[in-house]
């Protein structure tokens, strides 16, 4: 009896694997970058024909500098949801210094007055740099028109952040890295305006691609505040695009299928419905 069911959990397996290989689940791409330099990697038709191609439900889309990111907004592709945030940098080298610029606030209040845009970010923030004033007048603003940051930072900077206004909405990037499973799940408890994103996390899964139990715990524990994203941050990244979506969706489908949903799509649509 024992090996006959065996069996049949691993025809249900492989069935579910076929079925998501015919009808891949729609995937909201929470962490895009369109960025120019010195020119963009793909075209801008190139790029929308791929997200067509990878079943892309919608896209959070920023850019280095913001051009990137007006073209994908403005361009408005049908059956694509462009969620544009504002990136508090002109070139590279501002991530190393925009949270003590005074022209990166002023270049986040310019382009918030374009009218569409729904979060401020990526930004990168480490340490004690997030108690700096302008990094407080940013975490303000954004309580204050509504916008959800994307911040790539360490534990420190989290912290920091939400103590700057516990209001704030937040998508931490890349979910600390390596944070430990058991201390994402005690900042999900503790700041309910968090969410985390998984683009280069380690430790979901094995070599195998199997999900490792602390993790499929820790999604169905907070199915609701999980998002993927490709942090298309390099060309590489680009042209590995199919790869990394096909990589999530191997193992969404060892999660339980409204689970599933909701982290390949779901709480992104909801997060940023209008």
């Amino acid at each position: 009896m024992t090996h006959l069911l065996h069996l049949l959990l691993l025809a249900c397996a492989l069935f579910a694997r076929a079925a998501a290989a015919a009808d891949p689940l729609p995937i909201f791409d929470a962490h895009l970058h369109y960025n120019r330099e010195p020119d963009y990697h793909f075209s801008l038709d190139k790029v929308l024909a791929l997200l067509r191609e990878q079943r892309i439900s919608g896209v959070l889309a920023s850019s280095r500098p913001n051009d990137g990111t007006r073209l994908l907004a403005e361009a408005k592709p049908p059956g694509l949801q462009v969620v544009p945030f504002i990136r508090p940098y002109v070139v590279r080298g501002d991530m190393q210094s925009w949270f003590g610029d005074p022209k990166m606030y002023a270049l986040i209040e310019r382009e918030y007055q374009r009218g569409y845009y729904r979060g401020i970010g990526e930004f990168h923030l480490y340490g004690q740099a997030a108690a700096s004033p302008w990094v407080k007048k940013t975490v303000d603003f954004s309580v204050a028109h509504r916008l959800v940051l994307h911040a790539h930072t360490d534990e420190e900077a989290l912290e920091i952040l939400f103590s700057h206004a516990p209001n704030a909405r937040i998508i931490w990037a890349h979910t600390g890295f390596s944070t430990a499973p058991d201390k994402v799940a005690a900042y999900l408890e503790r700041y309910p305006g968090l969410w985390c994103e998984l683009s280069y996390r380690t430790g979901l899964t094995d070599r195998q691609g199997r999900l490792s139990p602390e993790w499929r715990n820790l999604f169905e524990r907070f199915p609701g505040r999980f998002l993927l994203g490709s942090d298309t941050w390099i060309d590489a990244r680009w042209d590995s695009y199919g790869d990394i979506m096909s990589e999530y969706r191997g193992w969404l489908t060892q999660l339980p299928p409204a689970v599933a949903h909701r982290i390949a799509h779901g709480n992104a649509e909801a997060l940023f419905a209008r």
